[in-house]
């Protein structure tokens, strides 16, 4: 049975060095390989395959977002952002609608954006980066319109705010208007009853405030109460300039609560309630675009590939995967949800 066992042993440590050897081989192509990008002066290159940015993965397997094909005709896009605003995720990708953006801008074929939008919200950056390209956008003297789904909240209600007018689901869940700059947990106790000494080399007394392994001091906490207080005055001087409402109002209904579709348009922070169709029949009013322009779809959807497989088989076996194994998992998703902070960020699981 050893012998069993040793030869089982040595299959799986082989098994794990070839992912290992190929993972790193393919890091190398990946290194020297020039990412694909979008030419600023040929923006008929978006409506082929978009390759995204982390789409300089191994030659055999590229990350694709497909666009549709324009067929030259005059149209409205629908441009989808949902899931976590971040650099990248499964559902999220910041340079494919940044681009998106810009060379909507360019084409004179477009004539309105429709921002399909269904978000927790998400990092300050990337939020901020999306809100301010739509309003650079909206300078070619095109309107942009905001339809929020099931969850427009925090980041994702900050993006509808470029909008000229906002229509949601009757069942949509908005506002979170707040900031969450970061937290702290301390397991300093916790680690010394453990007999673990976990010890951080650092110059600069608050240079590792915020890890587990050191106690957070009040000049630490006042350190990130400025940061988020300062993010916050951004996020309500935007709600006030954009909803035309007082910054005292704002700051009242500001609070990091969420509303309900019926509750966001009695505090003005939606235009109507409606389906995503009625808002398209309220643009092709003769009063507004005055023409029955089509609709085109663009979404960020990327594929699987061989690399990501090899990526997840090493995460799963590596043992700097399971580093934090200490803290529950139901908790690591609250105290650390994927995104960088600060951020416009709304998760149930906070509240």
């Amino acid at each position: 049975m050893a012998e069993i066992n040793t030869k089982a042993g040595k299959a799986v440590f082989i098994v794990l060095m070839i992912v290992v050897a190929a993972i790193s081989a393919f890091e190398i192509v990946r290194a020297f390989k020039k990412p694909v990008g979008i030419s600023e002066d040929n923006p008929d290159q978006l409506w082929k395959d978009f390759e995204a940015p982390s789409s300089n993965v191994p030659f055999f397997s590229k990350k694709k977002s497909s666009l549709p094909k324009l067929t030259g005709q005059e149209y409205i896009a629908e441009l989808h952002i949902e899931g976590v605003i971040q650099s990248e995720n499964q559902m999220y990708n910041q340079l494919w609608l940044l681009k998106t953006i810009r060379t909507l801008k360019k084409d004179t074929n477009n004539k309105a954006i429709v921002l399909f939008i269904d978000s927790p919200g998400g990092s300050v950056y990337e939020t901020d980066e999306v809100y301010l390209e739509l309003l650079d956008y909206k300078k070619s003297g095109r309107p942009v319109y905001a339809y929020l789904a099931s969850l427009a909240a925090s980041g994702g209600y900050y993006i509808a705010c470029a909008a000229d007018y906002i229509m949601a689901n009757r069942n949509t869940l908005t506002g979170s208007i707040g900031v969450i700059a970061g937290s702290s947990m301390d397991m300093t106790k916790l680690m010394e009853n453990l007999g673990i000494r976990y010890t951080t080399i650092h110059a600069g007394k608050n240079k590792n405030m915020g890890n587990v392994n050191e106690p957070f001091t009040e000049e630490q906490q006042q350190i990130m109460q400025e940061i988020a207080d300062e993010c916050y005055r951004q996020f309500t001087g935007i709600v006030a300039k954009s909803r035309k409402l007082p910054l005292a109002e704002v700051e009242v209904l500001a609070d990091g609560r969420i509303y309900t579709a019926q509750q966001a348009s009695f505090k003005h922070l939606i235009d109507n309630i409606g389906s995503k169709q009625s808002l398209i029949n309220y643009l092709q009013n003769k009063e507004l675009l005055g023409k029955d322009f089509d609709v085109v779809e663009f979404s960020y959807k990327p594929s699987e590939n061989f690399y990501d497989f090899l990526r997840g088989a090493v995460r799963e076996f590596s043992p700097a995967a399971n580093a934090n194994s200490l803290i529950p998992e139901t908790v690591q998703k609250v105290i650390a949800p994927g995104i960088q902070y600060p951020a416009y960020y709304y998760s149930a699981q906070l509240r």
